[in-house]
């Protein structure tokens, strides 16, 4: 091999924003839909912080029809001045420097979420095209950018101004709007997702209280649809009394808490339901810190102690009783923390953590003082009673749980003699590289059995649906036979004494049939997921196995098709003749053809489970798992549509679309004529 210099001339020095779109996951983290959408959060963080800093009262996020999407609020307007040392207006300054910013200091900012300087001009990097409007000064500036390719270099020059700023004359607006069309040259799909923005829009109307948010999708076909309006006069109280819509609450009134400490301001509403599961969402300048940090630390440290000193002020709890814990505090507790900081240090760029030491012991006071002053006004004594009543029932189960997660221990020591005849292990060491392939029913896993790969892939059948975990106590879960097994093979241990560290298996896959049983078997397990293993979701080892649902053979040539989708392109590629089977359980399936669909991966296809929204995943898990019906059916009644006539092949699901039901078998049948089917 020819020997390769290095010296100073190999060295690339990537100039402006050619660095963002040369490596954009440093900065937004994926291509995917994902990044697609923390674009649009950049700038609507922007808008967002000159609400929260007291200069701004409306936002305004539009999706447009050509793909763009546009952010105005009527705050003070970037600057437009010249900038001392660059030279270039501030607009332009702050759409093409990395690192350049009015967020470093505290100057422009009391509290922000956007510390970086990074923001405006990574969406800048990432568009085709980028205009900014400011109405400013009674007067309205533009400038534009585009990302085109060089005609001398042939290289895409990211971000580069299209012109000067301009002036187009007066106004009596005020404030900014950014508009941009993200780049498909960089995106894997472009389009945003109605949804995700209006749930995102509403999260931060609830954040900031009295702040108007419009949002209007352009691209809606219904008129009427297309804009909402999120403003809320409650702010972060009625947050959680949207979180607790589908619940029991302990108490009508939201407690709300709220003080200052030094330069740490934090906000706290509190409502108690009649469940078992803790929901504790916590915010650090608008930004979801869904790994929690230091405000939560103080939160539960002062939440604890002042229930503790007020039960035994009360006679509650008497001088030989232990204190409680915070768990048992916090059961069936729905809160919503925000904390606003100067200078928050997040770990990490994904922001999920909080770090900053003096933030404890300011919300530790905070949350002392608040509470304290409700806890012993007299008008309040009725519900913290119930409270710390509620408190000491969860310490009784939590015991009950104990020595039965103890005597799981025990089995699973004694070389997981419950699981003999169910588990079918594998022989792999390195956990990392082994799955645990949990299959409904003996068939199905007889056939998995046969067909998997022993060397890394293990077993477990499900005999029966397993309890329905959303309104039970831990030690009713402990006590079901499904759940104890599944609990044994992955070696993690449950709830409190969970430990990912122990993790025997680096997939955990969910397999079942295609149709409402199978659908019910994987709700089940992934509300108990949730609400017992989170760490197993956001660590990124639960799976749900995606098995096809038609065979089109013609002759030797085999197609499995996995939707309805598919099944059409199939059967148009097979042309005349083909043979056409619907699977019905992954029971039918030979161990050959489930290896080949289902388990190999060389060809299987998957789907990871995460938590994009924790607030929204605890809101729909409750609606959907939960025992209330009206809920349920409200959800039901608004976000299905049974009428449209390609219900059959965009609204149903997997597990619906082989229903055994007469309808989905007579739309079949009017789909497919019976010649070449079987």
């Amino acid at each position: 091999m020819t020997p390769q210099t290095y010296n100073a001339g190999n060295i690339q020095v990537l100039e402006g924003l050619e660095a963002v779109r040369m490596r954009p996951g440093m900065y937004i983290g994926t291509t995917s839909a994902r990044g697609l959408h923390h674009l649009l959060w950049e700038i609507v963080d922007n808008a967002i912080d000159e609400a929260a800093n007291g200069f701004a009262d409306e936002v305004t996020v539009t999706l447009h029809r050509d793909g763009s999407a546009s952010v105005w609020d009527n705050g003070r307007g970037m600057p437009v001045d010249t900038h001392p040392t660059l030279g270039i207006p501030g607009v332009e300054v702050i759409f093409t420097v990395l690192h350049a910013g009015g967020k470093f200091n505290n100057d422009n900012y009391d509290y922000s979420g956007g510390l970086h300087g990074v923001g405006a001009s990574v969406v800048n990097a990432l568009s085709r095209w980028l205009t900014v409007d400011v109405y400013l000064n009674w007067t309205h500036y533009r400038m534009s950018f585009t990302s085109d390719t060089d005609p001398v270099t042939r290289k895409i020059a990211a971000g580069k101004p299209a012109g000067p700023l301009e002036v187009l004359g007066s106004t009596r607006k005020k404030g900014t709007l950014v508009r941009f069309l993200p780049d498909d040259r960089i995106f894997e799909d472009v389009k945003f997702q109605t949804e995700t923005v209006a749930r995102r829009l509403q999260e931060l109307a609830y954040l900031n209280r009295g702040v108007r948010i419009t949002f209007t999708d352009e691209r809606l076909a219904d008129p009427e649809a297309r804009t909402r309006v999120f403003c809320y006069d409650g702010g972060i109280s009625d947050y959680v009394l949207y979180l607790n819509a589908g619940k029991t609450a302990l108490q009508e009134d939201v407690i709300y808490l709220e003080g200052r400490r030094d330069t740490v301001i934090c906000r706290a509403a509190i409502q108690y339901t009649d469940g078992f599961t803790e929901s504790l969402f916590s915010y650090v300048n608008n930004i979801n810190t869904p790994e929690g940090g230091t405000h939560e630390t103080g939160f539960k440290a002062a939440f604890t102690k002042c229930f503790n000193d007020y039960a035994r002020r009360a006679g509650l709890l008497k001088e030989k009783d232990s204190n409680l814990s915070g768990e048992d505090f916090r059961e069936g507790l729905t809160c919503v923390l925000t904390t606003m900081v100067k200078n928050p240090q997040f770990e990490g760029q994904t922001k999920g953590r909080l770090g900053n030491s003096e933030v404890r012991p300011a919300v530790e006071a905070v949350i002392s003082q608040q509470l304290t002053d409700w806890l012993d006004n007299l008008k309040n004594q009725e519900v913290a009673s119930a409270i710390v009543a509620k408190a000491m029932r969860a310490a009784q189960a939590r015991e009950a749980a104990r020595k039965t997660r103890d005597n799981i221990r025990k089995a699973s020591q004694l070389e997981a003699a419950p699981l003999v005849g169910k588990l079918s292990s594998c022989t792999g060491r390195k956990w990392e590289d082994n799955e645990l392939f949990i299959v409904e029913g003996d068939s199905a896993g007889g056939s998995a059995k046969q067909g998997r790969d022993r060397r890394f892939q293990a077993i477990l059948p499900l005999r029966g649906k397993p309890l329905n975990v959303e309104k039970k106590h831990l030690d009713q879960v402990l006590a079901n036979e499904e759940f104890r097994s599944l609990i044994t093979a992955l070696g993690t241990g449950i709830d409190e004494g969970f430990s990912l560290s122990n993790l025997k298996y680096g997939k955990v896959i969910i397999l079942s049939d295609a149709d409402q049983d199978g659908a019910h078997i994987r709700a089940i397990l992934l509300t108990f997921f949730l609400r017992y293993m989170r760490d197993l979701i956001t660590g990124g080892h639960v799976y749900i196995g995606m098995p096809p649902l038609y065979k089109v053979q013609k002759g030797q040539n085999v197609i499995y098709a996995y939707d309805d989708k598919e099944l059409a392109k199939a059967t148009r590629s097979a042309g005349k003749g083909y043979t056409l089977q619907r699977y019905k359980g992954l029971g039918e399936m030979n161990p050959e053809q489930l290896w080949e669909t289902t388990m190999d991966p060389s060809r299987r296809k998957l789907m990871r489970v995460s938590i994009e929204d924790a607030a929204l995943v605890d809101r729909l898990t409750t609606v959907l798992m939960g025992d209330k019906v009206e809920p349920r059916r409200d959800y039901i009644s608004e976000h299905a549509d049974f009428n449209k006539e390609d219900h059959f092949d965009e609204k149903l699901d997997q597990s619906a679309a082989s229903r055994r039901d007469n309808a989905a078998a007579a739309a079949f049948d009017a789909k497919f004529p019976a010649e070449g089917r079987v």
